[in-house]
Order: structure tokens, then sequence, then C-alpha cells
């Protein structure tokens, strides 16, 4: 029975690259995202390049269940997980009073509750593999708070405090459990989160998503616990805990004050 690696929002960013990388590296892989068409794309693309078995389901993993219903398709299938990367999330951005709470809801339960449920019900069947992994996708967002983008930034904060916490449970098992915090990133998140105004801007100081994969990969199977491409990512994020909040929420603030234009 052949292993897969499970990967969620797989249908374009840096999603898409960590499956050009996991194929290239000769895994097999799963492929979950909503949009049906892009995945099979992607499977025709990759199974031609690499020569390996790639499946795809699409699923909108932020509705409640979507991680039951992904166990099932995988288990009656018989397709063995043997890396998990949960990289399916988006943000919302906006002064939160403003927000409409249900598209909030929406994005809290696909960053952290879709995710923390796939962790716990593959857990079992990862455990049973001579070596696997786990990695989660946070944000540099989630080493301070963000005004304008509070409530994106804590789901990442939980991303991270979730995933170390994990990592140490998991310390004396065959999984090894990786937190990737990406910064600026030529994806459509700015797209989905209404923050076309700084994208001129952001552009400039963006890492490639193919960039951040490869690296966020290779970190996995290094074993590393956090995994922050790029220096600058690197540095700010551990700035942050030497400089008053007040100050680093300020900074922060200010990255978007001209989307709010």
């Amino acid at each position: 029975m052949k292993d897969f690696a499970l990967i969620t929002g797989a249908s374009g960013g840096i999603g898409y690259y960590f499956a050009h990388e996991l194929a290239r590296k000769k895994h097999n892989v799963l492929l979950v995202a909503r949009s049906g068409d892009k995945l099979m794309e992607l499977k025709n693309l990759l199974t031609e390049r690499y020569q390996i078995q790639c499946e795809y389901v699409a699923m909108d993993l932020s509705v409640a269940g979507a991680a039951d219903q992904l166990f099932d398709w995988c288990t009656t299938r018989n397709y063995e997980i043997n890396i998990l990367i949960n990289n399916a999330g988006y943000g919302l951005f906006g002064y939160f009073e403003k927000q409409e709470v249900t598209e909030v809801k929406n994005m809290m339960q696909l960053n952290m509750n879709t995710l923390m449920e796939l962790c716990h019900i593959f857990l079992p069947m990862l455990k049973t593999k001579p070596k696997a992994y786990i990695m989660n996708v946070a944000s540099t967002a989630s080493y301070q708070a963000v005004p304008t983008l509070s409530v994106y930034a804590a789901t990442k904060a939980f991303v991270v405090l979730f995933t170390r916490g994990l990592r140490y449970e998991l310390k004396n098992t065959s999984v090894s459990v990786s937190c990737l915090s990406p910064g600026a990133t030529s994806t459509n998140f700015i797209d989905r989160a209404r923050l076309q105004a700084i994208k001129e801007r952001a552009d400039k100081f963006s890492m490639s998503a193919g960039s951040v994969a490869r690296i966020g990969i290779d970190g996995m199977f290094k074993g590393k616990p956090e995994i922050i491409p790029g220096f600058v990512n690197w540095f700010s994020s551990q700035l942050t805990g030497f400089v008053p909040k007040v100050l680093t929420e300020k900074i922060a603030a200010g990255l978007y004050k001209d989307a709010l234009k």
C-alpha cells in the first residue's frame, strides 16, 4: 500500500508548489482545495512530469465536519498518509467591528478548527509510519497583534502555539511536527483579504511562492520546529520578543494604513 502526502489548499499559491516539491522528491500526493478544475490540471501535470501517483478531491474545508469528510475520503480509498500539510487558510482585512461575523467565523473554522481536527484525526495513522511529518502553515503575522488583521493574526498565533505544543507531545514518536511562517508571498492572499490598495508595495517585498514552498519542505524534512523563510522575516519575528508590544502593534498597523483609505 502506497503512502501519500496530503496537501490542503493545493490549487494555487504555496500549496501548488508544495505539491511540485514533494512530487519532485517522488512522493505521491493527495490534493485538496475548492476548485476541482484547477486540481485536475495540477494532477495531470504532476503525474506526467514526475511519474508519481496523484489524486484530488474538491472540498470546502471552512465548513464544520470537513475534516471528518476528508478522512473518510482517504480511508475508503485506502490512501495511507505519511505527510500532512495543513496549508489551507485565508485572511480578512478591515476594522473588526465592520466585518461580517459569518465570514470571520468561517475564517476561524478553516485557519484553526479544521487544521486542529485534521491533525487529530490523522495522527493515529501517521504514528504507524516509520517516519511521518506534519507541517502547519502559519504566518509572520502570528508573532504580534496586527490591527485591521486582528482575527487573522490571532488564528495564526494559534497555529504556531498549537504546533509547538503538539511537537513536544510527539517528540518521542515517529511523527515530526513543524510550523511554516511565511512573510509577504506572491499568492492571492492580498486579493482574498481585500488588500489591493497595498498590492504594489507588498510585491516589492514578497518572496515567490515557489521559494517559500521549497524552504518549507526542506525544513520539514530536516525536522525544524519553526521555519521562517527570508532573513528579514526571521529577524522581524525574533525582534517582537524584545520590542514593547505597543510599538510592534503600531508598526504592524502602519503597514496596512493605505488600504484603509
